[in-house]
């Protein structure tokens, strides 16, 4: 009888073992409370030495939306379209949790090595822990940006509460898109250099300072392409429920609903798959 008989008869099982992805998922949940503590530790920490504190959470998305709303403004002429300032905050303050989510979800895992290396637990849950923390920071910018809506002009409506369902499936989709940037940064470091230029170019592409119907009105198979960018019809359904006189098609839902549920399940598989290398020293 060979080694690993002779422990599968008694139980025994290797040290750093993937388990089956039901019992993963279970023990990633048996930590719920580690997973909040952790992301509500680093939120508090995380600008605690600079003079203004918490305040940059809201104050550095409302400088970028100032910068980019007078540029691209001036730059878009005529073709900007009503209510503009309110477009412009709406798509930098949401693109914002994406991008912290990516960039954070691919260091959840190298960025935490010591922890990785001495401890046991799902690396699951760091991933998790950067997406949580990313949440908290995004209830105060969300409270802010309604009222920068109603400053510039925008009328309270019932349509507001439509944030909640679609923060809750835009954090569903940036969970799959952190877990599959986390394990490609532990096979590839430079991953991180690159995922700047990666992250730019989505902000500039996915209609987070421009009307896609306005703008590209002179191609319509390119507008036909937004209809299905996940981003994009996330800030879509965000302004159709937040500006005044907005419209949206209701497929918008279901579109993003299916990218929410297919990056997450990629995400998890493609994560889970690697486990055990997560906790070897490179």
């Amino acid at each position: 009888m060979t080694v690993a008989e002779e422990a599968d008869k008694f139980g025994l099982h290797r040290v750093g073992a993937r388990p089956p992805l039901g019992d993963y998922l279970r023990q990633t949940w048996e930590r719920r409370e580690f997973i909040y503590e952790l992301a509500k530790a680093r939120v508090q920490k995380q600008n605690q030495q600079n003079r203004l504190g918490m305040i940059w959470v809201v104050l550095k998305p409302t400088l970028n939306a100032l910068m980019y709303g007078v540029i691209f403004g001036i730059l878009q002429g005529d073709k900007k379209g009503p209510d503009f300032p309110v477009y412009v905050v709406i798509g930098v303050f949401l693109f914002e949790f994406f991008t912290s989510s990516m960039n954070g979800g691919a260091k959840s895992i190298t960025g935490n090595q010591a922890l990785v290396q001495s401890l046991s637990f799902p690396r699951l849950s760091l991933p998790i822990a950067q997406i949580t923390q990313n949440l908290l920071t995004l209830m105060p910018m969300v409270a802010v940006m309604f009222i920068y809506a109603m400053i510039l002009g925008t009328t309270p409506k019932w349509t507001w509460f439509g944030i909640i369902p679609l923060i809750a499936l835009f954090t569903i989709f940036n969970i799959g898109i952190a877990l599959i940037c986390a394990r490609i940064t532990v096979h590839v470091r430079d991953f991180t250099q690159i995922l700047p230029l990666v992250t730019r170019m989505l902000f500039y592409t996915s209609g987070v300072l421009f009307s896609v119907d306005r703008i590209l009105n002179s191609w319509p198979w390119l507008v036909t392409v937004f209809d299905y960018h996940p981003l994009y019809q996330t800030l879509h359904l965000a302004r159709a429920m937040i500006m005044n006189d907005a419209e949206y098609n209701p497929m918008s839902w279901l579109v993003l609903s299916v990218w929410a549920v297919v990056v997450l399940t990629v995400g998890l598989v493609y994560f889970w798959k690697a486990e055990e290398r997560y906790g070897r020293a490179n």
